[in-house]
């Protein structure tokens, strides 16, 4: 598994047991292992799910709906190939035509060049 070359200091997800769970939980034990803090949505606020309301929304439309598994193997590995695609290829009206991404690479460009000013 490839490390991410980012220090993760925060996620922020819905009330869902696969992320709030118990201490013994998978995601919390490597929320923990790796100092993450997790902040949760507010419970019966949907306002406050709507991003992530939308992310699985997109995943069932462009990805989920319209490939055929041929087996759990089979499904992550499209999953994996679609999220490449969805944050590398694929240009988001939201980010005026870039993707995920790009606006990334310019993030930490900025951020590198002002420390050298700095």
């Amino acid at each position: 598994l490839q490390q991410c070359p980012y220090q993760i200091d925060c996620v922020y997800s819905d009330n869902g047991t696969e992320y709030k769970g118990t201490p013994e939980h998978a995601f919390k034990i490597v929320c923990t292992e790796h100092r993450i803090n997790q902040k949760f949505t507010r419970v019966a606020r949907p306002q406050t799910n709507g991003k992530a309301e939308r992310v699985i929304r997109t995943l069932m439309q462009m990805w989920h709906d319209k490939t055929r598994f041929q087996d759990s193997e089979h499904r992550k590995l499209e999953l994996n190939r679609f999220i490449n695609y969805y944050n590398t290829v694929k240009p988001h009206k939201s980010l005026n035509g870039a993707t995920p991404y790009e606006v990334l690479e310019k993030y930490f460009y900025f951020d590198e060049k002002c420390k050298q000013r700095g």
